[in-house]
């Protein structure tokens, strides 16, 4: 069997969002799981609207994600000789020919169509004229009139079969000899060996006029597989009012790639109960027969889940490598990696995303720490000074390196004196961290040190003074 080579074309009219990047996803795991190649290539004719700074962004979002491409990029702005190649062929075989209708024209005769009630086609006016090239003509394609019914086989779906209205002679190549996308992705799919065109269900329509265009130019197309569209949690088509992001806002807002892909690959796909898959393991499974056939809803909500399952589950020295971009504003050159990992594994079940996690340690990376004003006030209280103050003076006997025992050290002097040990201890989170919600007290004793937990309390003494 020869190889198998999918593609993702994305056209670079925006950034890479949900929907785009799990067609990659697929496309890019039944290459990998076949042993074949995944190729990226950007459909930017559309001159207006493709922009570079859409192309670097989709290039980001991909290798962020980890689906890295075996061909490529291609871009089809930079193939139009190619195009132009097949087209030739085309109208030197009789298959095509040149039609001088103007956009006016054609127009009104659409209109006049639908008035009729007739489905608008185009009329075939210069289909026997015989026209050479020229300025202001576009190259349309002949379809042969004895054309009964389109049928593929979609690997999905099954047989679909269209009728023979549902393609006319349609445009190749526009009069200032562009290709149109329908042309431009037969072409490149044929050239560069595509087997495999896995997409979303929106392109079935565009099938027809694929197929024509292979037949025409007598070449066996790929094989389709058309994927269900991902849906909103209303039901309506995916978009930013249902909190959709791009890609690149995700990992902005503190998403990990290996998240990202295993949401987007339960998207529609399953592997019996199994809910969490790595890269590896999506690769090994993947197969197109699992894929379902409903339309699959995002979940905000769930995303998240996914996301604090993997920072949870995930080795401290790969969240460390995704969270460094959150720490920039704090000195983390000041300490080991050994004890950036220590103070991790310590928040990792406590927190979603890892903006939250850069926000919750960030009393472990600065020399000066600011206390919430409310905290302060409520547990920071001249009751408390004596106590703090006995506590400077018993740090050198505690037992730094064993939470357990520096609970029960803790406990007795809270007897000793009289208070509840929440009411000590929190007065004490609050003079170490700032905050009220921390990571556990005597995990946070354990980590500052010895040294920065005197001289914290030094300086709430300082206040309560």
């Amino acid at each position: 069997m020869s190889e198998i080579v999918t593609r993702f074309p994305p056209s670079p009219t925006g950034h890479l969002h949900l929907g785009g990047a799990r067609t990659a996803l697929f496309n890019f795991l039944f290459a990998r799981h076949n042993r074949g190649k995944f190729i990226l290539r950007f459909e930017d004719t559309d001159k207006e609207r493709s922009k570079e700074e859409y192309v670097d962004s989709i290039i980001e979002a991909l290798n962020w994600l980890g689906l890295h491409w075996d061909e490529g990029p291609y871009f089809q702005s930079k193939r139009l000789e190619i195009y132009e190649e097949y087209a030739k062929r085309l109208y030197s075989e009789g298959k095509a020919y040149y039609c001088e209708c103007s956009k006016e024209e054609l127009e009104a005769k659409r209109k006049a169509q639908m008035e009729r009630g007739i489905k608008p086609h185009y009329d075939g006016t210069c289909r026997e004229k015989g026209l050479p090239p020229g300025p202001g003509r576009a190259l349309r394609i002949k379809i042969p009139e004895e054309i009964t019914e389109i049928v593929f086989e979609d690997l999905l779906r099954g047989k679909i079969v269209f009728p023979p209205d549902e393609v006319d002679d349609f445009i190749l190549l526009r009069s200032d000899g562009t290709p149109t996308y329908q042309f431009a992705v037969v072409i490149d799919d044929l050239t560069m060996g595509v087997t495999h065109v896995i997409r979303g269900d929106d392109h079935i329509s565009n099938t027809p006029k694929q197929l024509m265009i292979y037949q025409a130019l007598g070449a066996k197309p790929p094989q389709f597989a058309h994927i269900p569209m991902v849906l909103g949690p209303d039901g309506a088509r995916l978009s930013k009012r249902h909190g959709a992001r791009s890609i690149l806002e995700y990992r902005e807002e503190g998403y990990l790639p290996q998240a990202v892909l295993n949401y987007l690959a339960r998207l529609g796909w399953g592997y019996g109960d199994q809910e969490y898959f790595t890269l590896e393991e999506l690769i090994e499974k993947f197969d197109l027969s699992r894929v379902n056939l409903s339309p699959a809803r995002f979940d905000p909500e769930k995303m998240l889940a996914f996301n604090a399952y993997w920072i949870k589950t995930l080795d401290s020295s790969e969240i460390l490598k995704h969270l460094k971009p959150f720490l920039k504003s704090y000195p983390i050159e000041k300490y080991s990696e050994e004890y950036l990992k220590t103070i991790l594994e310590g928040v990792k079940p406590r927190v979603k995303t890892l903006k939250e996690m850069a926000e919750m340690i960030d009393f472990y990376l600065l020399e000066e720490i600011e206390l919430d004003e409310k905290a302060k006030e409520k547990y920071l209280t001249p009751k408390m000074k004596s106590l703090l103050e006995r506590l400077i003076i018993d740090l050198d006997s505690l037992s730094f390196d064993d939470e357990k025992k520096l609970e029960e050290e803790f406990r007795a002097l809270a007897e000793e004196s009289g208070v509840k040990l929440k009411d000590l201890a929190q007065a004490v989170r609050v003079a170490l961290t700032g905050k009220t919600i921390s990571p556990p007290l005597f995990e946070v004793i354990k980590n500052l040190g010895k040294e920065r937990v005197r001289i914290r309390l030094k300086k709430v003494l300082e206040f309560i003074n």
